[in-house]
């Protein structure tokens, strides 16, 4: 697995990639970035390799572009992400991501509602639990989904950077 750090108007973020995809965005305190081992020119990213040369071109070329999609995003830019994603968890998970990658930006659903997309309209706690399991936010939109009363609720990365996220997108 390779790493890369960025920094973001949310707080540092760690990406994580495998075999050509990216399989995880960490915040700040779920990781710690004090294993890096370099730095860009500007200082916003640090790169951490501990595998073939071979597969670390590869990897390391999915962290640069998931980098400069995020930064994209972040500048509003982007509404839309084009990456290879390799995001691990069940098959109900699996589906719930799916579905979330299908909000548009801008635009938010409630936790019901994602539970009616995927065809288990009683499964709104289950779809909040798989929303937390995320392993790819802001690239896969858990931060979209909110209360059934237009509340923000539960977010991985802690309601303060989903309100952040939401008034980037301009719901909030």
């Amino acid at each position: 697995m390779d790493t890369m750090y960025m920094k973001s108007p949310v707080g540092p973020l760690l990406l994580e990639a495998e075999d050509g995809a990216l399989k995880k965005i960490l915040f700040a305190r779920e990781a710690s970035c004090d294993n890096t081992a370099g730095e860009l020119a500007d200082g916003s990213v640090a790169l951490a390799f501990d595998r073939s040369e071979e597969a670390r071109g590869e990897a390391s070329s999915v962290l640069i572009l998931a980098v400069c999609q995020l930064s994209e995003y972040f500048a509003g830019k982007r509404k839309t992400f084009e990456l290879p994603l390799r995001p691990e968890g069940t098959e109900f998970q699996r589906r719930v991501w799916a579905a979330l990658s299908e909000i548009p930006y801008g635009e938010t659903r409630s936790y019901g509602q994602i539970a009616a997309t995927i065809g288990n309209p009683g499964a709104g706690r289950a779809v909040g639990m798989a929303n937390h399991k995320n392993p790819l936010p802001i690239v896969v939109p858990c931060h979209r989904v909110i209360g059934a009363g237009g509340s923000l609720t539960g977010y991985a990365g802690g309601l303060d950077i989903k309100r952040k996220l939401l008034e980037l997108e301009g719901v909030l």
